[in-house]
């Protein structure tokens, strides 16, 4: 058996490790996304065995993640939980044909910057609504509403016993993993936020503690394929917004997680393409069994390298263990507080913000930055989306304005004529700029423009570039020479 797979006894102990961080996650963004507890496990489970099987990453893990927390409940409380499978099997199938039409490398040309700005406001209403749910309080419905009641969700805390104890939970959770860390690694064997739950599940129980705990269905009874009603909502316009904001994002998160991933070992390298069509049939899985969609998932992966998998078959087992756990042992869900569910999705939500990558961005390239925020605030303000659309399209512009960056250099040596020289990119955007930096230089001195250091000149600078030729010179001067060998 070693023989044939050498590597079953790390890819196992691997699988393990996987399945510990997998299962509180999987539990919390289900529970946070508004959806039955079991369906995360649903999405685990075909996470693992699914995807885990198909070609692509071969270490990377997919599952529930909390980057669709926000989107997924928006989904769900505007068309129903009835919806959520249609509107997952479609994205699947969307990014199947991507996939197959090889564009999964294009995800990879989306800027960063949008890519971290969505996940910083995405990270921002995880924590500003699970705050709620860390009180047990219901949280406003969009972002703002979200932020802008904090001070009296704080105040309604304070008056009640059972939200202070609520409260107690949630901070107590959110400590054990940051104290985690800071334990011998013999003790990190076991993942923090296992750790966490299961301390804050043993005091609710022996302190008798007055909790909301995860309502539990079981699995069977949670698993709602869609029916024919449900598909007749893709004639909604908004309902086809929301298909796309998931492939993007879905799709964005799992190829940026790979290349991240590619970084933490010397294994085969990620084919994005596969990869993409990996995901898309996960979620078109995920999506005719009524559950969450997939991405994957940075912290399982990661934790998947770390515990020294070497093959996909870590991954695939750790599905194999959700299914046992999800099969075996639903019960238990019901022991477990939902603040420290809260608790574990407010250190995810934190650890999306990237604060130093921030100041290190503002300092280098401040329009990278401005894009990142612009991003987050408009997730933030607006919804996931449009805040999406926002960043992409500021990124565009962007792009745009510094593919137009042109430089005029005079040089002028008081005698003989005057030398321009142009570099850059001279299109119609930087058009004014141009002729009004040459149309300043003196009409009675002989001028001798350079066009060498362009990389490319339009055919509307061309043309004013001539114009302006024939008509500057003085009569009694040489004409303008203008020398190129741009093409």
């Amino acid at each position: 058996m070693l023989t044939k797979f050498p590597h079953l006894r790390q890819d196992f102990a691997a699988s393990l490790v996987v399945f510990l961080v997998a299962l509180p996650l999987c539990v919390g963004v289900a529970v946070a996304s508004g959806v039955p507890a079991e369906l995360g496990l649903v999405t685990g489970i075909v996470g693992g065995i699914v995807t885990g099987l198909m070609r692509g990453s071969s270490l990377q893990v997919s599952g529930p993640a909390a980057g669709l927390t926000v989107l997924v409940f928006e989904a769900v409380t505007e068309f129903g939980l009835a919806a959520l499978g249609v509107i997952v099997l479609a994205t699947g199938l969307l990014q199947l044909t991507m996939g197959a039409l090889k564009l999964g490398r294009w995800f990879r040309a989306i800027s960063v910057s949008v890519v971290e700005g969505m996940l910083a406001g995405i990270g921002l209403v995880i924590i500003a609504g699970q705050l709620y749910a860390a009180a047990g309080l219901t949280a406003p419905a969009s972002g703002l509403d979200k932020i802008a009641g904090l001070p009296r969700a704080a105040v309604d805390a304070l008056g009640s016993t059972g939200a202070l104890a609520s409260l107690a939970i949630g901070a107590g959770t959110i400590a054990v993993m940051v104290l985690w860390k800071r334990l011998p690694k013999k003790a990190q064997t076991v993942p923090g936020a296992l750790a966490a739950v299961a301390l804050a599940t043993l005091a609710s129980v022996v302190l008798s503690l007055p909790v909301a705990t995860v309502e539990v269905k079981g699995l069977l009874d949670s698993i709602q394929p869609p029916g024919f009603d449900a598909f007749g909502e893709l004639a909604n316009l908004s309902i086809l917004g929301t298909i796309l904001a998931f492939t993007l994002i879905a799709s964005a998160e799992s190829l940026f997680s790979a290349a991240a991933v590619d970084r933490l070992h010397d294994g085969p390298r990620t084919e994005y393409d596969k990869e993409l069509m990996a995901q898309g049939a996960g979620n078109t899985v995920c999506g005719a069994l009524g559950a969450l969609p997939m991405t994957a998932v940075i912290v399982r992966s990661s934790a998947n390298v770390q515990a020294g998998a070497k093959t996909k078959a870590s991954r695939v087992l750790h599905g194999v263990w959700l299914l046992l756990f999800a099969a075996l042992l639903p019960s238990t869900l019901a022991l477990i507080p939902i603040p420290a569910l809260a608790g574990i999705l407010i250190h995810a939500g934190w650890k999306l913000i990237p604060f130093r990558g921030l100041v290190g961005l503002w300092r280098a390239h401040r329009g990278e930055a401005l894009i990142l925020v612009v991003t987050a605030v408009g997730i933030v303000a607006v919804n996931m989306f449009e805040g999406v659309l926002i960043g992409l399209a500021l990124s565009v512009i962007k792009t745009a304005w510094e593919a137009s960056h042109i430089k005029l250099e005079v040089i002028d040596k008081g005698a003989g004529p005057i030398q321009a020289y142009l570099s850059g990119n001279a299109t119609f955007l930087r058009l004014p700029k141009i002729l009004d930096s040459l149309e300043a230089l003196p009409q009675d001195r002989p001028i001798e423009v350079d066009l060498s250091g362009l990389h490319h000149l339009d055919h509307a600078c061309r043309t004013a570039l001539e114009n302006w030729a024939e008509r500057h010179s003085a009569p009694d001067t040489e004409p303008v020479r203008v020398t190129s060998d741009t093409a």
